[in-house]
């Protein structure tokens, strides 16, 4: 009796490979987009033609061989600013995100395994909270305090950790019911090992594709406030505050302000959908948010 050949299993790459070769069109489309944004924004250096506040021409110059997107109001090249604003830009919603995530995934994991008044105190103080509109707690807080790099990055992350806290406590309060957490508790685990051992693993799977859906949103907020003026300051490059700064071109038929606004647009779209799909292929939903 001959022996079967073993089944042959795959790799982690080749598992990737396949579900990367399932994937629809637009996940495609938007994980290229993503990783030539990332690309961008790690080597900004490199791909700029010029620095980020490096004055090199007129005010307004037109597009030409020399400066491929024209100049801005103070005659900076319009391509190494936006180049320089992917770094900026993304990289600060990026750190805000990951603040968020921290902080309201684990007041939110604590508050459903601890209950009572304590799940109490903490939900309605994030309600109270969300109640306030976020853009405006947002001017609020950094007409307050000043607009610096660190201000905006600790404030957004506050006004965004409270939708991740009530995602997260929705999903902890299903695995903190189940039979493996309360036999942690009968051993006598400690808090901190049932939260990184126990609820912990069973509550990432929807964090990370919530992850994408409240990055879109940091990024949009900071765009914004960039826009109304209390984001990023100057000399510092930002999408929102290029729109703003070089809107009168508009006027005269000029679409170069149109451009970073395009660039917000398109980031936007490609992160959408690549969470689209990775809530597909893992079945994760939306609820909670």
């Amino acid at each position: 009796m001959t022996d079967l050949p073993a089944p042959h299993r795959r790799s982690r790459g080749e598992r990737l490979r396949a579900k990367f070769a399932k994937a629809p069109y637009s996940a495609r489309f938007g994980m290229v987009m993503l990783s030539l944004y990332i690309i961008t924004a790690l080597f900004a250096p490199v791909l700029a033609p010029y620095g980020e506040a490096e004055v090199i021409g007129k005010a307004f110059e037109p597009w030409s061989a020399t400066h491929l997107l024209g100049t801005d109001q103070l005659g900076r090249d319009m391509a190494a600013r936006i180049i320089y604003a992917a770094r900026n830009s993304m990289g600060i919603a990026f750190l805000a995100t990951v603040l968020s995530f921290v902080t309201g995934g684990l007041f939110g994991i604590v508050s459903a395994l601890l209950g009572g008044w304590a799940d109490q105190v903490l939900s309605r103080l994030v309600d109270a909270l969300m109640a306030i509109p976020g853009l405006i707690f947002a001017l609020m807080a950094l007409s307050l305090f000043g607009p610096t790099v660190v201000n905006l990055i600790i404030i957004i992350a506050a006004i965004d950790a409270t939708r991740v806290f009530r995602l997260t406590r929705a999903v902890a309060l299903g695995v903190v019911s189940q039979d493996f957490v309360e036999a942690a508790r009968l051993r006598g685990e400690g808090t901190l090992w049932i939260v990184t051992r126990e609820i912990l693993p069973h509550t990432l799977p929807p964090l990370i594709t919530e992850f994408g859906l409240r990055y879109c949103f940091v990024f949009l907020t900071i765009s914004a406030l960039s826009f109304l003026g209390v984001g990023l300051q100057p000399p510092m490059a930002d999408w929102g505050s290029m729109v703003r700064q070089n809107a009168t071109l508009i006027t005269y038929g000029n679409v170069t302000p149109l451009l970073p606004a395009a660039a917000i647009a398109l980031l936007t779209v490609s992160v959408n959908f690549v969470v689209d799909w990775l809530l597909q292929i893992t079945g994760g939903g939306r609820d909670g948010r």
